[in-house]
């Protein structure tokens, strides 16, 4: 299909995927990961991003975040991105690349979708086997959003909040969600959405989504035009 132009309105959750370059480790040592959080904090307060949930993984990594500012997410990946790249590349006396290339981005409906996103992305690293149980991994929110973690980093959103009026609440309720079986038709849905740079919500949503930007973030119908763009 054709390559979808990536938006960001203002306000609206965005999934984000960044790959490494061939499948290769971008991730190495704790002090990889380590820096990365550090500087994903930094740039996510210059650019006027919340981040609410992350999971960082040995060849790729996944954000869930909302920009505040038109065009802060992108400026906040792209100087994350050439920042890290300096960083990982000193460490390990190399040169050149290390993403795969341009990251992938999908808008997230908050009310029906962005916890179902949030338990997606913090879950990463048990459906990878790379631990038993998600509060084992050191490098998600999942110990923020189901533990009570402190953190600067995590900016919980609007709809996380709602679990409860106290921290011991939404923790509780987050926790007894992300331990739910989760259904393997949303899996597709949200892997399918980040990969080919859709939306993901309800088809008033993604309507909307497309008459906020004029670009399209819903599957192509049979019969479209590759590159549709709104009448004008």
């Amino acid at each position: 299909m054709a390559r979808l132009q990536r938006t960001a309105p203002v306000g609206v959750p965005v999934h984000i995927l960044l790959r490494a370059n061939n499948r290769q480790q971008c991730f190495k040592a704790s002090g990889d990961y380590a820096a990365f959080l550090w500087w994903l904090r930094e740039y996510s307060e210059k650019y006027q991003v919340d981040v609410h949930a992350w999971a960082l993984l040995e060849d790729h990594l996944h954000l869930l975040s909302t920009p505040n500012t038109a065009g802060g997410l992108s400026r906040m990946i792209q100087a994350l991105g050439r920042q890290y790249v300096r960083f990982f590349n000193q460490q390990n006396q190399r040169s050149g690349t290390l993403w795969e290339g341009r990251y992938r981005s999908c808008l997230v409906q908050p009310a029906k979708y962005l916890l179902q996103v949030c338990r997606y992305i913090e879950l990463n690293p048990v459906r990878l086997s790379l631990v038993s149980h998600a509060g084992d991994y050191n490098w998600s929110s999942f110990q923020l959003n189901a533990k009570g973690k402190p953190s600067a980093l995590c900016k919980p959103h609007a709809e996380y909040l709602k679990l409860g009026e106290t921290k011991e609440e939404r923790t509780e309720k987050y926790l007894a969600y992300c331990e739910q079986s989760t259904n393997e038709e949303l899996l597709k849905e949200i892997r399918d959405s980040i990969n080919k740079g859709l939306a993901i919500g309800d088809e008033s949503f993604k309507m909307e989504v497309e008459k906020m930007t004029g670009r399209r973030v819903r599957q192509l119908k049979s019969g479209r035009p590759l590159g549709w763009r709104k009448p004008k």
